[in-house]
């Protein structure tokens, strides 16, 4: 007989159960929202990665990849940044940032142009075939994760969207102060 679905990561799951039980021994009652917090979120990170790795296979691109040429994609036109934004908004340090536009730059998918605000500086922009990459591989991530989050509906989404954002807007602030 199926378990009813409370909300709750894991509710029905007599191990997880104990493991929360074991956990408030560890950390204190205090502590556990915020553990399964950084539990939950980590764990649907990492699923979230490889669920995207898998997908991006069929369009030859990794998720540092794909990530970069959605940020310059929903940047609009002409589809540029600055190296240092594009770190940003992958999270990734500016020296694998580099590694990644320079695979992308290979493939001819984004160039480096002088910044026409400021002609001392180079930024990032994403060529005619990097832009189509960038929605053909963007729909087909969309259309994978909309059927992998299928019981969740458009409220839910839209709900869980909206608590994520904050959560890593509170992070992302702590990141960059650091």
């Amino acid at each position: 007989m199926a378990e009813e679905h409370t909300g709750n990561p894991g509710a029905g799951d007599h191990s997880w159960s104990t493991a929360r039980d074991s956990l408030t021994l560890l950390v204190g009652e205090r502590n556990r929202a915020t553990f399964e917090v950084l539990l939950w979120t980590f764990r649907t990170g990492r699923q979230l990665e490889a669920l995207l790795s898998d997908t991006l296979l069929e369009e030859g691109l990794d998720t540092s990849e794909f990530t970069v040429l959605c940020a310059l994609l929903v940047q609009g036109p002409p589809h540029r940044l600055a190296a240092g934004d594009i770190a940003d908004r992958l999270v990734q340090t500016t020296g694998g940032t580099t590694k990644t536009v320079r695979r992308l730059e290979v493939r001819g998918l984004v160039q480096r142009v002088d910044d026409p605000d400021d002609k001392r500086r180079v930024v990032i922009e994403m060529t005619k075939a990097g832009a189509e990459l960038a929605r053909s591989s963007l729909e087909l991530a969309l259309d994978t994760f909309d059927l992998d989050i299928g019981e969740l509906d458009v409220a839910e989404r839209t709900e869980l969207g909206a608590r994520i954002a904050r959560l890593s807007e509170e992070l992302g602030e702590r990141v960059r102060r650091r």
